[in-house]
């Protein structure tokens, strides 16, 4: 007996491409882009909503409810954590540092400037057009997981969710630990006057450790000889310390300033990005695990669609001086590593075919007897017993009113987490 694996479509495939089509309109023709993409998202949310009463795996979604929000919970904490280190490594150098330090010299950016002098304008053209961004990779995600409801990846949806934001959080995790190690540089020296209003000056740890061996050979030769902070630094000068009662530890790292207001929460919430987050770029992380998950789960042409536009975008953060060379390689390796080694996470197991095959076992001899005395009446018996025996755990002990509301809930939870994705990123 042959056990068929889910068809693949190229719906999905047509679906992701009208998507950032109708999304580039916004570049080209913002009338046409205000009215296609409402439109757009109406009928993809609505033929999603449709397909609910025929979805046949609600008890696997059920089973992974937990392992997803357990990873969104782990996922936001990463976020927090990478979104203090994220000022901290600006703030500790003050503004003068960042305004007066040139950028790192980048092979990356001279082969690109080299190609603008050497390939058709067209081309030039298209590898400078805005066609991909942050909040388009995590659409793009969403549009596979809800795919599980039309059978065109494999059940269930919240399983992948769950992995995509688990490997998201230690990427997360690791990138703050990287980036906060050495501070390096932003290829755009007006990036910090820009985003922050930390003190011009070093912060004391700063002027103590590193502004005294920062640049004179003869000092950086004596205190590795010493191996001890040995300049006199005199008196420090003052800064701001707001009341943040449990959370005071935080000002040291974030270096508040009187205009910023009295709280850490909200002096987080006003930043629009980073300046020193650079090794390795968060950006790159969400579109090769995008990138990943779709290859895994979808395969086929559309694949080779979502990885081309990894590679445009890896080219425009390095173009734009959003990044260096450096930082857009390793994320490309390191989210291809991560995704890898999550593989625990989903697919999961195939139990109901595992199940079968035991059952076979258990009646292969009956079977091949049937068989031989031509009874089709008893070998469809027998083959109904495997069927069977293979839903009897499937079917779960969940009362019918849980996965009558089960559903309801995780399609307005998964709707509502679309949107705000959306909206929060929809500036990149």
């Amino acid at each position: 007996m042959r056990w068929r694996t889910p068809p693949r479509s190229g719906g999905l495939g047509v679906a992701a491409m009208s998507y950032v089509a109708v999304d580039y309109l916004r570049h080209l023709s913002p009338t046409w882009h205000a009215r296609l993409q409402p439109a757009l998202w109406s009928v993809l949310a609505l033929i999603a909503v449709s397909r609910v009463p025929y979805y046949r795996h609600w008890s696997a979604e059920f089973r992974s409810a937990l392992p997803f929000v357990a990873s969104m919970v782990f996922m936001l904490l990463a976020l927090l954590f990478e979104a203090l280190s994220v000022r901290s490594v600006t703030a500790v150098l003050g503004l003068d540092w960042h305004r007066e330090t040139s950028p790192l010299p980048d092979t990356g950016q001279w082969l690109l400037l080299a190609s603008n002098e050497n390939l058709p304008q067209t081309i030039v053209n298209i590898l400078r057009a805005p066609i991909i961004g942050l909040h388009h990779f995590l659409m793009l995600f969403m549009m596979l997981a809800f795919s599980v409801l039309f059978d065109s990846v494999k059940a269930p949806g919240l399983g992948l969710g769950a992995r995509y934001m688990f490997t998201m959080a230690i990427g997360r995790l690791l990138r703050a630990i990287t980036f906060a190690s050495t501070i390096l540089p932003s290829a755009r020296p007006w990036c910090a006057y820009a985003r922050f209003r930390v003190p011009a000056y070093p912060h004391r740890w700063a002027q103590k450790y590193y502004v005294p061996y920062a640049s004179d050979a003869d000092a950086i030769r004596k205190i590795i000889n010493l191996d001890i902070a040995y300049a006199d630094t005199g008196s420090y000068l003052g800064e701001y310390r707001p009341d943040w009662g449990a959370m005071s530890f935080l000002i040291d790292f974030l270096r508040p300033t009187a205009s910023e207001g009295s709280s850490w929460y909200s002096l987080l919430k006003k930043a629009g990005g980073g300046c020193n987050d650079l090794m390795y770029s968060g950006h790159m992380l969400v579109a090769v695990l995008t990138a990943m998950a779709w290859t895994e789960a979808y395969g086929g042409l559309s694949s080779v669609f979502v990885w081309l536009l990894v590679m445009h975008s890896a080219q425009r953060e390095i173009r734009e001086r959003h990044h260096y060379t450096v930082d857009c390689i390793v994320a490309i390796y390191v989210g291809i590593l991560l995704w890898k080694m999550t593989g625990f996470i989903w697919p999961p197991k195939d139990a109901r075919r595992d199940r079968r095959l035991s059952k076979l076992e258990k009646i292969q001899s009956r079977l091949i007897q049937a068989a031989k005395d031509s009874d089709m009446d008893r070998v469809r018996e027998l083959l109904k017993e495997v069927e069977v025996s293979s839903q009897e755990k499937s079917s779960g002990r969940s009362s019918k009113w849980v996965m009558w509301v089960f559903p309801c809930a995780t399609i307005f939870s998964a709707l509502t987490i679309v949107l705000l994705a959306f909206t929060w990123t929809s500036d990149g």
